[in-house]
């Protein structure tokens, strides 16, 4: 199996193939490369440089792997890494943001709930986002411990996870939101159990579908779109449970796939360099763009 050129994605652990999902329906001849950083999950209580620290591993890792572009796709790392690693690498890099601006295009209340981690929502860039996007509108903020570890396990409808999706959206709803936006990338998975929960009078909102699109955009900007004639393919990573892992990554991408467990040297949750080999970056994308 080829992986010419990969795409490299990455999450606190399987929350990023909801983003992956609509990459490889909108991208089919690319190759993906997918880390689920399981080993350190969640992301949301850890600190920033902390995340910073693991986002550059892992930024190394696919480096070694030729990536092309990566999409860090989670919420809590993009809040707290990307602006480092995009001033350390010189690759296309895209991340999340929650959905605001389109959450407060839609609103018909004038309200509008936002699900998240506690650590996207207390970051500095999600305050910048809530100042720039959410004018116009009253954003109600909920932090949801506990979601992110039920998809981890797969138990994307068992009572426990209904529990908890009650608790965080009622809250909500009492307060008038018409629309709700997804925060997370793991919470994507449940957006069935959110709207039975919810009603068919609030709209979920899912930052997936615009990510994808924004990739798209940065491949063509860059001429880096695979001109290959068959179909792309996807390789699992994962510093986790290797096993555990790759039960759950198989339920959620709807078919049986093969984990690899990520080398040592990208697991260590220490202190790792950040000084990057600028040349050889420049030389793959290079390459990726004459393929």
């Amino acid at each position: 199996m080829s992986f010419a050129n990969p795409i490299g994605v990455f999450d606190s652990g399987v929350g990023g193939l909801s983003v992956l999902q609509h990459m490889r329906v909108d991208l089919p001849k690319e190759n993906f490369l997918y880390i689920a950083d399981s080993g350190y999950i969640p992301y949301g209580d850890k600190s920033k440089d902390f995340i910073e620290q693991r986002s550059i591993a892992l930024t190394r890792f696919f480096l070694e792997q030729g990536v092309k572009a990566i999409v860090v796709a989670c919420n809590t790392a993009t809040a707290a890494a990307i602006s480092t690693l995009r001033s350390i690498y010189s690759l296309p890099i895209v991340g999340m943001e929650p959905a605001v601006k389109p959450a407060v295009d839609a609103t018909r209340s004038g309200i509008i709930g936002v699900l998240a981690t506690t650590g996207t929502l207390e970051s500095t860039k999600f305050a910048e986002l809530l100042h720039r996007s959410g004018k116009g509108a009253e954003v109600i903020i909920q932090p949801c411990p506990g979601l992110v570890e039920q998809v981890e396990r797969a138990e994307l409808s068992v009572k426990m996870t209904r529990t908890l999706v009650e608790n965080y959206v009622s809250p909500l709803l009492e307060r008038g939101v018409d629309t709700i936006v997804l925060g997370c990338t793991h919470y994507a998975f449940l957006t069935s159990l959110i709207k039975e929960v919810v009603g068919l009078n609030v709209s979920i909102i899912d930052t997936g579908p615009a990510v994808s699109r924004q990739l798209r955009r940065r491949l063509e900007k860059e001429q880096l779109l695979s001109v290959e004639n068959t179909p792309g393919a996807e390789q699992f990573w994962t510093s986790g449970p290797q096993r555990e892992v790759q039960r759950v990554i198989s339920r959620l991408w709807n078919r049986k796939v093969d984990v690899l467990r990520l080398p040592k040297a990208f697991t260590r949750s220490g202190t790792i360099s950040s000084t990057p080999n600028k040349p050889l970056q420049r030389t793959r994308r290079r390459r990726a763009a004459q393929t």
